[in-house]
């Protein structure tokens, strides 16, 4: 009975080697008809990592025939299904420089920009990868308005703008975490100055708020009005724009408190206020903050 296995096992061996030998054996032939038959064999089976080392190998002989073009975006798309995108993007820019006008060329130029999306990173990572991939997909949207991927386009753009969003979001945030609360303030505020469309601008609105109450209720008494009129301010322009906003309750409480230490103590509703009244409320602030500085 060891025997028996000991004989399947060592033909097992013997037929893997085999294989292997052949394939080494087509990778180093210089048959191009041959070479090109197995390369599309392998891709049919779905061994992509085997095609694509056959094409390249392949694009040495058939470099200047009829069948480079198909042997280049095979080359590529090999590589693509293989999930070797970095590879990909490098052989489709490449066959799309040497070949603009193949059959193949749309496909290439399309699949080129997914494999730029899919090689960029997560957000907490450097965005380089990013800001190549949204350049690359805009230019090619406008150049090819009529492209049956434009759907997926503006997707991957999408998902990228957000991630740049998701980044500078969090990298003001980390100075609230920090309690640094006057940088916090001024990131958050850069934020909005360099994107005033953020995905997460009803947040970094809040936050400068809060930023501004903080910094304001950690200072010297002598500093307190000046800083508690800056989120006076930062929290009538909030409830300007987000009224309804999950944040208004908290922001409504914290107002009642600057307003006692202002010493007005005057009475906030959990209510939107009327154009009039935040109109006079804005002037106020203004007036005060004059006020203030002038002393």
């Amino acid at each position: 009975m060891k025997l028996r296995t000991l004989i399947i096992a060592a033909i097992a061996v013997v037929a893997i080697s085999s294989c292997k030998s052949q394939y080494e054996m087509l990778l180093n032939s210089n048959d191009a008809d041959l070479k090109y038959e197995a390369a599309f064999d392998y891709y049919n089976e779905g061994k992509y990592s085997k095609a694509g080392s056959l094409f390249e190998s392949l694009s040495v002989l058939t470099n200047g025939t009829e069948r480079d073009d198909t042997v280049r975006f095979y080359w590529g798309l090999s590589n693509y299904k293989f999930k070797d995108y970095y590879t990909a993007e490098t052989n489709f820019a490449n066959f799309l420089e040497s070949y603009p006008r193949s059959p193949f060329a749309s496909e290439a130029r399309y699949l080129r920009l997914d494999c730029l999306y899919r090689s960029t990173l997560r957000y907490e990572l450097d965005q380089t990868p990013t800001y190549k991939a949204i350049t690359e997909i805009s230019e090619y949207m406008i150049e090819f308005p009529q492209t049956p991927h434009m759907a997926a386009c503006r997707d991957m753009l999408t998902e990228l703008n957000e991630r740049l969003d998701k980044k500078a979001y969090e990298a003001a945030k980390l100075y609230y975490k920090m309690e640094d609360y006057k940088a916090s303030r001024v990131a958050f505020r850069n934020v909005l100055k360099d994107d005033s469309e953020n995905i997460y601008r009803e947040d970094i609105l809040y936050y400068i708020a809060m930023s501004s109450f903080k910094y304001a209720d950690m200072s010297i008494p002598e500093k307190q009005k000046e800083r508690y009129l800056t989120f006076v301010d930062d929290y009538l322009n909030f409830i300007g724009e987000i009224p309804e906003s999950h944040y208004r309750k908290e922001l409504d409480n914290v107002y009642r408190k600057v307003q006692k230490a202002l010493g007005k103590d005057i009475a906030v509703e959990n209510e939107e206020m009327t154009e009039k009244d935040f109109a006079k409320e804005r002037r106020k602030v203004i007036k005060e903050e004059k006020k203030a500085k002038n002393n």
